[in-house]
């Protein structure tokens, strides 16, 4: 897929470089944008992150200088997921931010989006209570919004929504009501396969962690980890279980659960 979006790509930057109307270059810079922003995506999940940070720059340049305002918000809130994940954190809210501040009263999917990524990346921060503010708003936004498809690469639909839902209750404490989020998700998802189901049950091992489970959340996130086709494990599940360890309070970290947790995701890809 990578090839083929590099491909396509490869096009549009010789098409930009001959002259063209303006109406041309702006849709240029849209599409170099959008193509951009899916090849740092992907290259996220398999965590060459460095090269995802570059193309999400060229993303956001790209959309820029395309001028489309819903766009340039797009790519910030889609870029906001890189420092999420892998950091820093500081980072995260201020691209979701920023793309907020450019959906300011024009309900739409990217609205939603930046709101809730906010709202996620503030309550991993600890800032609960502008955290509950941005789930309000990402609510009532979503509201007003028509169904969309899960097929759209640039949609936001309802599972995506309780996706980063569930990681704001999750990083608020509020087990109960994260819980019941995944559920609903997950329900979203009849085949239960995929990167999405695997971080939201992530999702609960850390409710767990915050519940005072330490074994049993280190146990449903080595089984989660491990029922994801080796192929399928990408840093991105990596990165989420180990924040499992992270968030054991004191001596948890060095419990059996915890030690063989560790050891499964330090082990070499062939070896698991």
């Amino acid at each position: 897929m990578l090839k083929q979006l590099l491909i396509d790509l490869q096009e549009v930057e010789g098409l930009a470089k001959d002259r063209q109307p303006a109406s041309v270059q702006v849709r240029l810079a849209e599409m170099t944008a959008v193509l951009a922003t899916l090849i740092a995506d992907a290259l996220m999940k398999l965590g060459d992150l460095h090269r995802s940070r570059s193309w999400y720059s060229t993303a956001r340049h790209a959309s820029d200088e395309s001028g489309n305002l819903e766009l340039r918000a797009r790519v910030r809130a889609q870029a906001a997921m890189l420092p999420y994940y892998y950091g820093p954190l500081e980072s995260a809210i201020t691209l979701a931010r920023e793309a907020r501040i450019m959906t300011r009263h024009r309900p739409s999917p990217t609205a939603a989006f930046a709101a809730v990524a906010e709202a996620r990346a503030l309550a991993q921060q600890g800032d609960k209570a502008v955290a509950e503010t941005r789930i309000r708003d990402a609510r009532v936004i979503l509201d007003q919004l028509p169904a969309v498809s899960d097929e759209d690469a640039f949609a936001f639909p309802v599972r995506r929504f309780l996706l980063y839902l569930s990681g704001a209750y999750t990083a608020l404490g509020r087990s109960s009501q994260a819980r019941s989020v995944q559920a609903d998700a997950l329900a979203l998802y009849p085949a239960g396969t995929g990167i999405d189901p695997a971080l939201l049950h992530l999702e609960a091992a850390l409710c767990l962690v915050h519940d005072h489970s330490a074994t049993e959340a280190c146990q449903l996130a080595a089984a989660t980890y491990l029922r994801v086709p080796e192929a399928h494990r990408t840093p991105i599940l990596g990165a989420r279980a180990r924040r499992v360890i992270e968030e054991l309070p004191g001596t948890n970290q060095a419990t059996p659960a915890a030690k063989d947790l560790r050891e499964l995701l330090e082990l070499p890809s062939a070896s698991r």
